[in-house]
């Protein structure tokens, strides 16, 4: 894949699709050349889950991606700032995006059967959330009975250890404004929504994080990956 993505212009998604009620419940559909049936990768933005960056950050890397021959899927979802944003909302968007693949995959040729997810930062803990739901109790307002099932997920620079980024106080406590709490009052939640407190995941991951990042540490990834290893998972760092 080329170096000069973000140089790119960005062209406008083959459909922009509803997948509930809410203005900011839609995403862009890309669709690569060819008849399908295309795999399909859920991209997941980031800016620390807050209301000020939106899905327009990873059109490029959709563009690219679908340029490689995958089908892209970069969605929106209510963020901390927005009207039922944070916990659970935030959580609910990104799984119903997801399993909405579901609804369209008849309509866009899409393989349902070749589905991964990619996340920048806040995305990147989304993506690897994302393929861990099925290991969620039943008893969590962010339980889906039915997940769609993925069959692995990329975290480029990944917030994926929410505790460990609670205790950092990373971006001034975004953690805890996404969890409506510390790891210490709602515990379950941060069961319920830390990718490192699922483990095991169950399938391939791949987490691409620079050494010198100052935003999300390298440590958060190098934790989980170890954890993840520790776990059974297949892992890359």
């Amino acid at each position: 894949m080329a170096t000069d993505i973000p140089s790119r212009p960005s062209a406008a998604a083959d459909a922009r699709i509803q997948y509930g009620p809410d203005a900011l419940q839609f995403g862009e559909l890309r669709l690569p050349s060819g008849e399908g049936p295309h795999p399909v990768v859920v991209v997941i933005h980031g800016g620390f889950w807050r209301a000020g960056y939106d899905l327009g950050h990873m059109a490029h890397v959709s563009i690219a991606l679908t340029e490689a021959g995958a089908a892209t899927w970069n969605i929106e979802y209510r963020r901390i700032g927005n009207r039922g944003g944070g916990w659970p909302g935030t959580f609910q968007d990104v799984a119903a995006a997801t399993d909405y693949l579901s609804e369209i995959a008849g309509q866009y040729n899409l393989d349902l059967g070749r589905v991964a997810t990619l996340g920048f930062s806040a995305g990147g803990h989304l993506a690897l959330w994302s393929v861990g739901r099925h290991r969620i109790l039943e008893s969590s307002p962010v339980y889906s009975p039915s997940p769609l099932h993925l069959k692995g997920a990329v975290s480029l620079a990944g917030v994926v250890d929410l505790r460990r980024a609670w205790e950092m106080r990373l971006s001034h406590g975004a953690t805890q404004e996404l969890m409506g709490g510390t790891p210490d009052r709602v515990p379950e939640r941060y069961a319920a929504g830390s990718p490192i407190e699922m483990l095991p995941l169950g399938v391939p991951q791949v987490l691409a994080h620079g050494t010198a990042d100052d935003n999300v540490p390298y440590e958060i990834s190098k934790r989980y990956y170890a954890a993840a290893i520790a776990s059974g998972d297949a892992a890359e760092l």
